[in-house]
């Protein structure tokens, strides 16, 4: 690699401890080094906040950000991307996995072909690590084909700074990544995939990213203002939505 861009990584934290510290290792065995570690705690309870603070000191640049109360992830994602210092940035949940090679094929790629958004395959697995099923993206983010199937992993994203005038997450519990992608295609921006698989997201029960109810009433919310309040296409796009999950 010709020169050495700084990533930031953001990591919202909210009462993921079985898992967080699998986490945090996979980005510590990263074979790309110059990044930092931007995480935000996003509970107003403290119980867990030594164990945080512990297990981050490993990393050499970093930023604790420490919300007063729950703001959920989408407004604490928007006060980590405040704190970005690097050129490139990635997003990491609490209880996802990287593999170690993540962050530098992926900024590699992205320099080669001179891109400003791509994401990758990635795998889904349990809370044991075991691989449930294996998300193969073959294709380029698309409006109407995004709108059928949110086919891009949060975990597995990495964008450009530059982006970051139209990066602004909506106060959804789920579904709040989704809306940033279909944002982002509107303004013309190109969202490149890779094929290879990078990341693994962890699929666990009772949890928000699990929840169908959840949702689908946050895939109305957004639809609805997509769709110019129209009450039957947005039942019909959530419908579709939820179709195509079913499949998968």
């Amino acid at each position: 690699m010709k020169f050495n861009p700084l990533i930031s990584i953001i990591i919202t934290y909210y009462k993921k401890k079985n898992f967080i510290k699998k986490t945090l290792n996979s980005i510590k065995k990263q074979s790309y080094k110059n990044y930092e570690l931007i995480f935000v705690y996003d509970d107003e309870n403290k119980y867990e906040l030594k164990y945080i603070i512990n297990l981050i000191s490993i990393f050499k640049k970093k930023k604790l950000i420490i919300n007063n109360k729950n703001l959920g992830v989408a407004n604490s994602r928007n006060r980590a991307l405040k704190f970005c210092n690097g050129k490139y940035i990635s997003f990491i949940d609490s209880d996802d996995i990287w593999s170690k090679n993540k962050l530098k094929k992926q900024l590699n790629y992205m320099i080669l072909k001179k891109l400003e958004f791509t994401f990758t395959s990635y795998n889904v697995i349990d809370a044991n690590d075991n691989i449930l099923s294996y998300r193969k993206v073959n294709k380029d983010g698309k409006y109407n084909e995004l709108l059928k199937s949110n086919y891009i992993g949060l975990s597995t994203v990495m964008f450009q700074k530059k982006l970051l005038k139209y990066i602004k997450f909506p106060n959804l519990k789920t579904q709040e990544d989704f809306a940033v992608w279909l944002k982002l295609l509107k303004k013309g921006y190109k969202l490149t995939h890779m094929k290879e698989n990078l990341s693994s997201w962890r699929k666990i029960k009772n949890s928000l990213s699990s929840n169908s109810i959840q949702k689908i009433c946050d895939a109305f919310k957004l639809f609805y203002q997509i769709k110019n309040k129209n009450l039957t296409l947005s039942i019909y796009s959530v419908l579709v939505l939820a179709y195509n999950k079913l499949k998968k």
